[in-house]
């Protein structure tokens, strides 16, 4: 048995109808507003998010600079067997910062670089050893993954409350319905169902 086909009415609830109701106007302008905030808020929190992040790592290297450092011990040598060869351990690291004091620290180090060897790390204004900043191309990466991430959370967010709200007013109408419906059968004396 072939499946029946039924013409599909596109924007009935903006068309005036006898049949149409209060919470289906409602409905209408929630489903469009919902729709625009979740595109235009989702687009302005993303925008938000990665000129945040692109000021985060403007800051970075702002406040942090590269200092050469002296390896006051050797850097260990327990390298697993699949390493990357950059791979690098803790040591302890010596070096004068810019007020001519001489600072000792904890930072990571090429493996197997030898006391005495010059190595360089990254500082704050205070003084203490901190990750490198990030590149610009890292921080472009993290502008994008943070403002993508951040306009789907924001649309998704606004999205679902639409949906709530449809199933709120979908209870209310359902509601109506049946009090028609029982206010419809209760004069003539009988029952439809």
């Amino acid at each position: 048995m072939p499946a029946s086909r039924r013409a599909r009415v596109r924007l009935w609830r903006w068309r005036r109808s006898p049949l149409r109701r209060r919470c289906d106007v409602i409905e209408a302008w929630v489903v469009l507003l919902g729709w625009v905030l979740a595109l235009l808020g989702g687009a302005l929190a993303g925008m938000a998010a990665a000129h945040g992040v692109q000021r985060a790592a403007d800051a970075q290297r702002a406040e942090r600079q590269r200092v050469t450092a002296e390896l006051v011990e050797d850097a260990g040598d327990q390298v697993p067997s699949r390493v990357p060869s950059d791979y690098r351990v803790w040591a302890t690291v010596r070096w004068t910062d810019r007020d001519g004091l001489t600072r000792t620290d904890e930072a990571r180090v090429p493996a197997r670089s030898a006391a005495g060897s010059e190595v360089a790390v990254w500082t704050d204004r205070g003084g203490a050893v901190v990750p490198e900043p990030l590149s610009a191309g890292e921080a472009r990466m993290h502008m994008a993954a943070g403002g993508v991430l951040t306009a789907l959370g924001t649309g998704g967010a606004v999205l679902v409350t639409v949906w709530l709200v449809r199933l709120g007013l979908d209870r209310q109408r359902m509601a109506r319905w049946e009090a028609d419906w029982e206010r419809f059968d209760t004069p003539r004396g009988w029952k439809t169902g």
